[in-house]
């Protein structure tokens, strides 16, 4: 498919990208897995060659591109198999918080760093007993002369280890309208009272260091409140179209390698003396996959080029998120399925890929709540 999206110099970015993958991830990826986290060199060596946060102007201390740039880095990390290596989640999802509600002082003093690597961050919103029904959170913030004191317990965060600021989100007022309550804090790692547990063992991605973390009578500075008191329900459902999109570029370009992989598989793999492609079963399942891809690319190329022109498609992305994971799920399966017992080794792609899809379904708001926004929005 003719991707119109793209300039060349989006292609000549996606270049130099693909091979920074080839050179700095590919080789490492066992060993990530192996070790349940990514190095932070690397990190810094993705900031310094300007694939971090790339939509950041030079003037704040970016690289100067735009969101295409970081619809490249999502593509190619999926054409890789490479799930832990959070990019996008620091550079599309979380710092853009900052970015847009952010005083002039904590832009200046967190968007370089973010853009460089110096700092990885992360976004604490889940808790043990509160997943996708945000105004149900327990953790608080209680102002205190200068400072706020955060209590509570987060899990599921990702980059939970490696991040040097989390963006909290906390009740200052737990006597008022939940949705009017929430506030987002800035809380540096080596705050005294922020402690991080320990790192989760998951069913898919093991290199992302997915973890749990406390707040003990954590003293955050007042300077450190994002936006207004009691905006942060406001300012996390803004966002989270985004970050929902993100979601959908991962699993659509992960069911085009996929897809892709398996196509070259049935042409090499023989049974009863002839390739398994050649078999009509396969030949259909892998049809109609194909279809789903191209009909995938198709809705999400033009919801892309929407969203950069600026416009705030709140349905669409919860249909993005809701669709690509599904067809996701459905694609890996069906090709899993002609990998026969290989498809059960992790030492292939195939297999971890089925891993890792299965959360996309989870996270990002669950797909049960994607039907509910959808929902509201078509005005049931």
């Amino acid at each position: 498919m003719d991707r119109v999206l793209f300039s060349e110099e989006h292609e000549h970015f996606r270049r130099s990208f693909r091979a920074f993958v080839e050179r700095e991830v590919a080789p490492n990826q066992r060993r990530w897995a192996e070790q349940g986290s990514v190095d932070r060199d690397t990190w810094r060596r993705a900031g310094e060659a300007g694939f971090l946060c790339p939509w950041l102007s030079a003037e704040e201390g970016g690289p100067g591109g735009d969101f295409l740039c970081s619809v490249v880095v999502i593509e190619e990390l999926a054409r890789a198999y490479e799930s832990g290596f959070a990019m996008s989640l620091h550079s599309d999802i979380i710092v853009p918080y900052i970015h847009e509600f952010g005083s002039a002082e904590q832009k200046a003093r967190w968007l370089g760093p973010c853009a460089s690597g110096q700092i990885v961050t992360a976004l604490a919103m889940t808790e043990p007993t509160t997943g996708s029904d945000l105004a149900a959170i327990a953790t608080t913030a209680r102002r205190d002369g200068d400072y706020y004191v955060l209590n509570g317990q987060k899990t599921f965060i990702s980059n939970g280890q490696l991040c040097d600021l989390v963006i909290v989100a906390a009740k200052v007022d737990t006597a008022a309208d939940p949705h009017r309550s929430i506030s987002l804090f800035v809380v540096e790692a080596g705050t005294p009272g922020f402690i991080k547990g320990k790192k989760l063992e998951k069913m898919g991605m093991p290199s992302q260091d997915t973890s749990e973390m406390f707040f003990e009578d954590c003293r955050v500075p007042a300077g450190n409140l994002l936006g207004a008191e009691g905006a942060g329900f406001m300012m996390l459902m803004q966002k989270l179209a985004q970050e929902r999109l993100v979601v959908a570029i991962a699993c659509q370009a992960s069911a085009e390698k996929i897809l892709e992989d398996t196509l070259t598989y049935v042409g090499e793999r023989r049974a009863f003396g002839k390739p398994i492609g050649s078999f009509q079963n396969t030949k259909f399942k892998l049809a109609e996959c194909a279809t789903e891809v191209e009909v995938g690319r198709a809705f999400l190329d033009r919801l892309v080029a929407e969203h950069v022109s600026g416009k705030l498609l709140v349905k669409e992305c919860s249909m993005a998120k809701l669709w690509q994971t599904e067809m996701l799920s459905r694609v890996v399966d069906e090709c899993l399925q002609f990998f026969g017992g290989y498809g059960y080794m992790l030492e292939y792609p195939v297999t971890r890929a089925f891993m890792d899809a299965r959360v996309q379904r989870i996270f990002a708001g669950t797909n049960e709540i994607m039907k509910v926004i959808i929902a509201k929005q078509l005005g049931l």
